[in-house]
């Protein structure tokens, strides 16, 4: 096991992204306790830094709204995303339980109401929770069909001034092709905005690179399976694929 990583925080304040498939073993669905509890765990951490958390979860691994309304007329298109918002809700409460019961404060809001067991996603309340300590858990991405959760997580980051969108994936950044597919891969420890819609790398979906460039907002790829790996890429260090308009910040 690698040591801890010590220092003091390159950012203030960080949104992450994490997928659905974050919340279940690779190859599998649903939600594996084991895997929310060690996220948990990870992003507890961080906040004890003094860092202030956003968290931007998906929930492809219980519904995908575009794979349910494919090539078929049963249950139209917006319809499927808005299930896949839902999924999402699924996702946030587990993670919202499992940080809580670590001490840390958390409020899971959403952008379609839901009264009962989240709060509305409002802005000028959200940077209260923040500058409080307390974790936000955001689900139900922008409220609106056909916007994916990476494009809701950019959109979000911009509008709580985030330093940084960290995209949290299984392997270790961006790479030039497939690094499950190609052994030969190259991994990318920075990257300028235009490279990646010129080469289509596989960092998040057009759309999100396309805002997040035109709003100067700093995306970091990183692998979140390897223990420690969230609050190395708080302290500055050089973990992931940078992806912005700015050198990465260095460890102070």
């Amino acid at each position: 096991m690698e040591p801890a990583p010590t220092g003091r925080p390159a950012f203030r304040r960080i949104l992450l992204k994490l997928s659905g498939e974050s919340f279940c073993r690779p190859g599998e669905g649903g939600i594996n306790l084991e895997e929310v509890s060690r996220i948990a765990a990870q992003v507890a951490r961080v906040a004890s830094l003094g860092v202030q958390v956003a968290v931007v979860v998906g929930g492809g691994n219980i519904l995908r709204g575009a794979q349910l309304s494919r090539g078929t007329d049963v249950v139209k298109q917006a319809t499927a995303h808005y299930m896949g918002m839902t999924a999402t809700v699924i996702n946030g409460l587990a993670l919202q339980d499992a940080l809580e019961g670590l001490g840390r404060p958390t409020r899971l809001t959403t952008t379609i109401r839901m009264d009962e067991i989240a709060e509305p996603f409002l802005r000028r309340r959200a940077l209260s929770h923040l500058d409080k300590g307390r974790i936000i858990v955001m689900a139900t991405g922008t409220g609106r069909p056909f916007v994916t959760t990476d494009t809701a997580a950019a959109m979000l980051g911009k509008e709580l001034g985030v330093d940084v969108l960290m995209k949290a994936t299984r392997v270790d950044g961006v790479y030039s092709a497939d690094p499950e597919k190609n052994p030969h891969a190259i991994l990318y420890p920075e990257l300028g905005f235009e490279k990646v819609v010129r080469d289509e790398l596989k960092v998040m979906d057009m759309a999100a690179i396309s805002f997040s460039k035109d709003n100067d907002l700093p995306i970091l790829v990183f692998n979140f399976k390897k223990d420690g790996n969230i609050e190395r890429a708080v302290l500055g260090a050089p973990v992931g694929t940078w992806v912005a308009s700015t050198p990465r910040p260095r460890p102070s």
